[in-house]
């Protein structure tokens, strides 16, 4: 079994390649300021799965979870923060969150 046979990194993989269009559309001076953090948090959370996937250490693979699950909250937070600068409207956000 390999990481990418995870629905879970599946459907994260894909919420980072959508926030990440999302972001392209933030004004210019927010592409390397909330934009970048976006894209990182939000690109952290599958690959925080993929690093820990299928290690021998139980110990290692759960703290690799609670890892991805962090990067979740925090890419949460950023997009509320985007709704409240009104680069998100609260129907994406709503989206967007639901799924993470």
């Amino acid at each position: 079994m390999k990481v990418e046979d995870l629905e879970v990194y599946n459907k994260l993989f894909h919420l980072a390649l959508e926030v990440h269009q999302l972001t392209m559309t933030f004004p210019n001076f927010e592409l390397y300021e909330l934009g970048s953090q976006l894209r990182r948090s939000s690109n952290s959370a599958p690959a925080n799965l993929s690093e820990c996937f299928g290690n021998k250490h139980t110990n290692i693979y759960l703290e690799g979870i609670s890892r991805s699950q962090g990067e979740i909250r925090e890419t949460i937070h950023h997009l509320k923060i985007a709704n409240a600068k009104r680069y998100l409207s609260n129907e994406k956000l709503n989206i967007i969150v639901s799924q993470l």
